[in-house]
């Protein structure tokens, strides 16, 4: 029985010292005489789970008596579950951790007062950064001192440690151990490279030149004087030994950077890419990779970055990714940004946050563009109101309801419309841009005249045409030009289903919109009109819908197919038609679009104008 209690009391104090070395990583409240609170937020989430490195890490004993099963704790309203004590294999903790310090602060963050955070961080001063030295894999580097800008600090402050392992933890293997015998002084920070790798960068290579050359001169004037004055007999010269052993000197160059994208991050990967054959980049440090490559005069760098971004345009990056190409003069990104916003900007970007850093004078390029893809008219309008909102709400996080930006501007004082202004004078060329005449739901309309959005002038020439079209049988006098007035529709084509059909109504006229898929890649589309009493008709569209009651009806028509194949953008058309279209087969069905397309999505829009008859 003794024996029993023994080895009870030594498993039990085991388990207890096992448990003891555990650490609880608790942030203290911060002192604002010794350390900003901001550095106290970003290191908070690394100090929770222990991420400190040795060197710094102080361990504080657990307080006795200690659980001895881990349940996990949620950790504030968020999604974040820790341990109550600081486990080294806690990887959810800790890739938690990471992306919380990733996220960094944004100025709502700084305006919370917490318990942890029992001081506003608002009015905060910027993190100043000590001279911290670090030797990585054999590697010394060390960073200089820093400088007091807010921009400057936001493009250097960085990971230290991953800064280092980025490019020494490659040109380790690269060069077999050989010592750096160049020291590159840029972005705050000091950088260990090998000359026989720079000459891919035409900016280090004339550097690296143009700091040899004053050095071998000054060595031959050494020499050539110690000849005259007869010191150069038996034993060289502390210059001529100096000549012998330039190769083995440490030449310090240095690079000033201007352009606020080049991160020290991206800067380490580019200086990495001098060791390689093939340049290897991620795509979520292209931009700032771009940038360091345009700096560096890095060229299979720089069109490798291009290369990445051309493929991978999507709602996220298109806009940054079109301001890169200005700003770097690469005509075919851009263009390719262009042709992505031309049929995605309605079906993708207009439901999404990104929609806000879309560049004024871009928005109005696609919107005047014919191969711009829209549902219909009103969608466009319902964008470019969204828009509109988000440059004047900056602070908006989350795209808001057409219902929401609605109810905004019509709050807006009412002496006169927005877009007559002040504020919305420079707006009016987007809105210019729009082909409102194409907006003939009476509900719409109304929604417009409430919002006080429109100048008066514009609604009453929208009425005026709707009214002259009805009163003329659908003839539309004032828009003549197919190109840029005729009205749009739009079908979107995904795996499923294999039929798409819509009914749309246009002055008293309906006509059914069709895409049908026969096979994995052959397509048809076409539009056929529909009588009035057709049973497709919904009870509401026949209601509350003009109806005439003519029997033909001369129609402009295009119906045109858009697609990526093989990295490029196709398109399929009947080009412009006319034909007469009546209640009866087979005068009520236009010409056929037939194409094999072997991907979706496919973007399918049908225009149309009704011409003077």
């Amino acid at each position: 029985m003794a024996n029993l209690e023994t080895t009870a009391g030594l498993v039990s104090i085991r388990k207890s010292l096992e448990l003891a070395q555990l650490t609880t990583f608790v942030p203290k409240v911060p002192s604002l005489d010794t350390k900003p609170a901001d550095c106290y937020l970003l290191s908070a989430p690394f100090a929770a789970l222990g991420g400190l490195s040795p060197s710094e890490k102080k361990i504080p004993k657990a307080p006795l008596p200690l659980r001895q099963r881990y349940f996990r704790i949620q950790a504030g309203f968020t999604n974040r579950w820790q341990f109550p004590y600081g486990l080294s294999c806690d990887l959810l903790g800790t890739a938690q951790a990471n992306k919380a310090f990733r996220v960094c602060l944004n100025e709502t963050l700084k305006k919370i007062m917490t318990a942890d955070t029992p001081v506003s961080l608002s009015d905060e001063p910027k993190i100043q950064t000590s001279n911290v030295e670090f030797e990585t894999q054999g590697h010394s580097s060390c960073f200089l001192p820093q400088s007091q800008k807010g921009n400057e600090l936001e493009r250097v402050h960085s990971n230290q440690a991953y800064t280092n392992e980025v490019i020494f933890s490659h040109t380790q293997k690269m060069t077999e151990d050989m010592e750096p015998d160049v020291a590159l002084e840029c972005l705050s920070f000091l950088w260990e490279l090998h000359r026989i790798y720079l000459f891919k960068s035409k900016t280090l290579s004339q550097l690296l030149i143009s700091a040899v050359e004053p050095m071998n001169i000054n060595d031959l004037e050494s020499q050539h004087k110690s000849k005259k004055e007869g010191k150069h007999n038996k034993q060289s010269s502390p210059a001529a030994q100096k000549t012998k052993a330039l190769g083995k000197e440490k030449i310090t160059i240095s690079l000033e950077v201007q352009d606020p994208e080049v991160t020290r991050i991206a800067f380490a990967i580019a200086l990495k890419n001098l060791y390689s054959t093939e340049p290897e980049v991620e795509e979520d440090d292209v931009l700032g990779v771009l940038a360091a490559a345009s700096v560096l005069q890095f060229p299979s760098l720089f069109q490798k970055c291009v290369s990445i971004m051309k493929s991978g345009i999507c709602s996220a990056n298109v806009c940054s990714y079109y301001c890169a190409a200005c700003k770097y003069k690469q005509e075919t990104l851009a263009t390719d940004c262009e042709r992505w916003l031309e049929v995605n900007l309605v079906p993708q970007l207009s439901s999404q946050i990104h929609l806000r850093k879309l560049p004024q004078e871009l928005l109005q390029k696609v919107l005047r563009s014919p191969r711009l893809f829209t549902f219909n008219e009103f969608h466009l309008l319902k964008t470019t109101l969204c828009w509109t909102y988000l440059q004047l709400n900056p602070r908006v996080q989350i795209i808001p309801s057409h219902e929401a930006i609605l109810m905004y501007f019509s709050r807006l004082p009412k002496r006169c419309s927005f877009l007559e202004r002040e504020a919305g004078q420079r707006y009016i060329t987007v809105f210019q841009s729009l082909r409102l005449h194409g907006i003939t739901s009476s509900k719409h309309l109304e929604d417009l005249r409430q919002i006080n959005f429109l100048p008066l002038p514009w609604l009453t020439q929208i009425l005026s045409n709707h009214y002259h079209a009805l009163e003329n049988g659908g003839d539309m006098t004032l828009q003549r030009d197919f190109s840029m007035q005729a009205v749009r529709f739009g079908l979107l084509l995904k795996q499923e289903p294999r039929y798409h059909e819509e009914i749309i109504s246009i002055y008293g006229f309906f006509f059914e919109i069709k895409a049908i898929r026969h096979e994995a890649s052959a397509y048809s589309f076409y539009i056929q009109r529909v009588k009035q009493t057709d049973p497709a008709l919904s009870f509401i569209t026949a209601e509350c819908s003009p109806v005439s009651l003519r029997q033909e009806r001369e129609v402009k028509y295009e119906i045109k197919a858009q697609c990526l194949m093989d990295g490029k953008w196709r398109e399929f058309s009947t080009d412009q038609l006319t034909q007469k279209f009546g209640v009866t087969k087979p005068s009520c069905k236009s010409q056929v679009l037939k194409a094999r397309i072997p991907s979706v999505p496919v973007y399918v829009t049908y225009a149309l104008l009704f011409p003077s008859s």
